[in-house]
C-alpha cells in the first residue's frame, strides 16, 4: 500500500510545495530486512550515504537532500510536516521518501527499532535544520535547487518515486 501527502508550509517547516511525502507499507519482505541487505538495495538504485539507526525525536528536515527512511526492525509512530501533520504509524518492511523540506519528527517507537536511511546520489552530504524561524528562512532558499533523484530508492526505474516524482 502507498500513500502520499503533500504537505503545506506550517510557518516553521517548510515542507516541499511540489513533491509529497511517500509513505509505502510492506516494501521490504521478511527475508530482506536486514540493514546490509537494505544498504545494498538502496545503493544498487543510486542511494548513497546509508546509515542505520533511529529517528530524531524533534522536529527537523533536510533542505539539500531528500531522504529515505526503511525500517529494518520494530515499530515507529512518526509525524511529518510539522506539529500540525500527520501521525504515520511504521513497521518492520515499511519505507517512507521524504522530499527535501519535510519535516519528520518521532513520536514513540519499539525498543528495537532500526531504521536505514540514504540519499540520493550527490545529496549525501545532508543538512540537519529545525523547525526554526531562521532554518525555516535558509531553507526556503534551498529546497527548489534540490536535484530529483534518478531512480526510486528500492524499485529502481519503477516504483513509487518514479511515479509521483518524476512522472509528474
Amino acid at each position: 500500500m502507498i500513500e502520499t501527502h503533500l504537505l503545506p508550509d506550517d510557518g516553521l517547516v517548510p515542507n516541499n510545495p511540489r513533491l509529497p511525502l511517500i509513505v509505502m507499507a510492506g516494501v521490504v519482505g521478511p527475508d530482506q530486512r536486514g540493514a546490509a541487505a537494505i544498504i545494498a538495495r538502496l545503493g544498487a538504485n543510486g542511494w548513497r550515504g546509508a546509515w542505520v539507526n533511529g529517528i530524531y525525536p524533534f522536529h527537523h528536515f533536510h533542505a539539500r537532500a531528500h531522504e529515505v527512511l526503511v525500517v529494518a526492525r520494530g515499530t515507529a509512530r512518526v509525524q511529518f510536516g510539522g506539529a500540525s501533520g500527520p501521525v504515520v504509524d511504521l513497521a518492520a518492511g515499511d519505507a517512507v521518501v521524504i522530499p527535501a523540506g519535510v519535516g519528520h519528527c518521532r513520536r514513540a517507537a519499539s525498543a528495537d527499532l532500526s531504521v536505514v536511511g540514504a540519499y540520493p546520489a550527490g545529496q549525501e552530504d545532508w543538512d540537519l535544520k529545525r523547525a526554526t524561524v531562521a532554518d525555516h528562512a535558509r531553507a526556503l532558499r534551498e529546497i527548489a535547487d534540490v536535484a530529483l533523484p534518478a531512480r526510486d530508492p528500492l524499485d529502481g526505474d519503477g516504483g513509487a518515486v518514479v511515479k509521483w516524482w518524476l512522472a509528474a
